[in-house]
């Protein structure tokens, strides 16, 4: 009997692989709706499989969001921390490695971005703490980031440190966001497109200041 694509992880799909489409799918769920918005019948709907059986793979609503939270908080803090240690000679500037570093970890599951970003997430829950770890751990980068470059530029003030990470954040979130709008776009593509993007902002910087 031919299984429809609609069945998918249903009687006869190991344990392992159903696995892998819950989460597959929940992180598309939570990415796209928010967690409030998200439910376990829509996910279990999606992959084919009963909200019971769901709940018994991986517990609450709560614990499934954390299952899909855990990995790529994980994946995007190694690989900042590694495109940050990066220093060899002839390696692009920190913000474009970080950035190349960011969309080759979303790859493939670009909505994961806003599972770490989910302002819907329940107050005091354990999902609203990893979650803020995670984003803390990636802002502590971005400052000691942002610090060395503003320490290039001769400002040691804290408050221009403070808003640069700020909209280092903001920039991150609005270009994901944009990409998960073109998804023909692969990560070499998009650092591509962010280091025009970067020369153009420079170039109008310098003529702004040529002409004060």
């Amino acid at each position: 009997m031919t299984t429809h694509p609609s069945r998918a992880g249903t009687k006869g799909v190991p344990r392992a692989a159903r696995e892998r489409q819950v989460l597959t799918a929940a992180t598309e769920e939570f990415g796209r709706h928010g967690y409030e918005a998200t439910t376990v019948a829509a996910i279990a709907a999606r992959v084919g499989v009963t909200k019971p059986l769901l709940h018994h793979y991986f517990g609450s609503k709560q614990d499934l969001y954390l299952a899909c939270l855990n990995p790529v908080g994980d994946r995007l803090l190694d690989a900042i921390r590694a495109a940050m240690a990066d220093r060899a000679a002839g390696a692009p500037p920190t913000s474009l490695r970080v950035l190349h570093a960011l969309f080759t970890a979303l790859d493939g599951r670009r909505e994961a971005w806003f599972v770490l970003y989910d302002a819907t997430l329940p107050p005091d829950s354990d999902a609203a703490r990893r979650a803020a770890y995670y984003r803390g751990a990636i802002d502590d980068l971005a400052a000691s980031g942002t610090a060395d470059l503003l320490h290039t530029a001769g400002s040691s003030d804290p408050l221009d440190a403070d808003a640069l990470t700020y909209a280092w954040r903001g920039l991150c979130t609005a270009l994901v966001r944009w990409w998960v709008n073109h998804p023909d776009q692969s990560p070499e593509a998009m650092t591509q497109r962010c280091a025009r993007l970067f020369a153009a902002g420079r170039t109008l910087l310098a003529a702004d200041g040529d002409g004060a």
